[in-house]
């Protein structure tokens, strides 16, 4: 037996805005240098990736990312620095929630 959770950042009509799944699109954005290429990767249509990153940017009121227009040499999108601070942060809050769940599971069922 063991435990899973999820965890997400909600606004105040306790709507999600952001996860799991923003946070990857992000970092694949980052590493692909596309939000296209990102989406894809995850089985994702670039019209719902777009969205998820919008409404993220929306709700905390800060651009994640920078698109940059095609030409001879393509496209692409790239992470704000606000984008990396949110990743870093989010990381930090996962891992610290999971040690104290975990924590909180082996007093209660172990």
């Amino acid at each position: 037996m063991h435990f899973k959770s999820k965890l997400w950042l909600v606004n105040d009509k306790n709507i999600k805005f952001f996860g799991e799944g923003p946070m990857l699109l992000l970092k694949k954005t980052d590493e692909l240098g596309s939000l296209s290429k990102a989406a894809g990767e995850m089985n994702m249509s670039y019209s719902k990736a777009f969205h998820l990153i919008k409404n993220a940017e929306k709700e905390l009121s800060v651009s994640l990312l920078i698109g940059q227009a095609g030409g001879k040499s393509g496209g692409g999108s790239y992470i704000t620095e606000e984008a990396k601070e949110l990743i870093k942060k989010y990381d930090q809050f996962i891992r610290r929630s999971d040690q104290a769940i975990e924590a909180i599971y082996h007093d209660i069922f172990l």
